[in-house]
């Protein structure tokens, strides 16, 4: 296995990746739970001096304790590994990589090794290449020079659903350089220089929004001519937020079935109805077209940038939730028996609706 001969590996000449990154590519040994695959190799760029952001949730911020290559992100271990390295194992495995993202961190010198790596990594494969950019220290400018470099798409991870929640865990309330504003600027920005559906962003539920501020967030990205991708917050271990809770399974299930219809256009928020703690009980579409994407499995699916097949690529198994029968976001098409199960998760306390019966009738406020 290639390890790093610095005790302080960096970027450029070194990059971390997923766990999931790394099985797939054969640095680390092990199985994915249920055979499932990973189709995108999810890169990320370390500094010696870390990220200069301070978000709560989040097992990179310049708040927690520990070197900046050795923190988890997203739940897991990110281990780094040589860049030339990486690019022959994927080399090795072209047949099952079906796309690559690239993300920075908020430190200055990732604009230009982002660019530059984004160059390389064209050059080597024919595999479509996304970035997830940090808004703070890019400029309209380096949006076009990653657009040249060969980037097709662009994330932007908002994470919170308001502008008051988003400065409480990522701008003033931890002292910490992120704005709301600068983030919807460079995503308008995003869109307007990638193209409609090619720049997006990342939500994460179980911040303290209700149902209806984060199904008027993901409507907003819409509105603008973006996507949205969703995960369930996690509390990573060492952060300011390690002992805030999961939010509840049945919560999070109704926010991925909002955002699929709002994504695919078949609802939109202004028909949404709420109770009075503003959690869906009406999904503004009829009970035939309800229940047919409930049936699909794929607004519970993992949400992510596709491959050249239109598939979701960046599938990421496991990120957000451990494995077993309460995972978050399902890395391959649920099954018949999955999708049984995410019914009974989806209205734990409703009694099985006849067909045609008002979604707002059959769902049981849960306490």
């Amino acid at each position: 296995m290639e390890k790093p001969r610095s005790t302080v590996p960096e970027s450029p000449q070194y990059l971390r990746m997923s766990l999931a990154a790394a099985m797939t590519l054969g640095f680390k040994p092990g199985l994915f739970y249920r055979n499932a695959r990973l189709y995108c190799i999810n890169l990320l760029l370390t500094y010696k001096a870390g990220c200069a952001a301070r978000c709560a949730y989040c097992g990179l911020s310049n708040e927690r304790s520990g070197k900046p290559h050795e923190k988890s992100f997203i739940r897991v271990p990110w281990p780094a590994y040589r860049t030339d390295e990486i690019i022959r194992r994927i080399a090795d495995r072209q047949q099952r990589v079906k796309r690559i993202c690239i993300s920075q961190i908020t430190n200055k010198r990732a604009i230009d090794d982002t660019a530059m790596l984004c160059r390389q990594l064209r050059a080597s494969f024919d595999i479509p290449i996304s970035l997830l950019i940090s808004p703070t220290i890019v400029d309209r400018g380096d949006l076009i020079a990653f657009k040249s470099a060969g980037a097709d798409k662009i994330g932007v991870a908002i994470d919170l659903a308001t502008p008051e929640l988003f400065d409480r865990y990522r701008g003033r309330g931890v002292k910490g350089p992120h704005r709301w504003d600068t983030y919807i600027n460079c995503l308008a920005e995003a869109i307007a220089i990638f193209g409609t559906r090619n720049a997006g962003s990342h939500f994460v539920t179980g911040m303290g929004e209700t149902e209806e501020q984060m199904v008027t967030a993901i409507q907003n990205i819409q509105d603008m001519g973006g996507w949205t991708h969703l995960f369930s917050f996690f509390p990573e271990q060492g952060s300011q937020m390690a002992n805030h809770p999961m939010p509840a399974l049945d919560h999070y299930r109704r926010i991925q079935l909002a955002r699929y219809l709002i994504d695919e256009k078949l609802s939109h928020a202004g028909r949404f109805r709420y109770d009075e703690d503003h959690r869906i009980v009406d999904f503004g579409v009829s009970a035939d077209t309800l229940e047919a994407a409930i049936a699909s499995g794929d607004p519970f699916r993992t949400s992510g940038c596709p491959g050249v097949d239109g598939q979701v690529a960046c599938n990421r198994p496991f990120a957000n939730s451990r494995p077993g029968p309460e995972m978050r976001n399902y890395p391959f098409p649920p099954t018949e028996s999955d999708i049984e199960l995410i019914r009974r998760q989806l209205f734990p306390s409703a009694v099985r609706p006849e067909a045609g019966t008002p979604l707002r009738k059959r769902m049981v406020p849960v306490a």
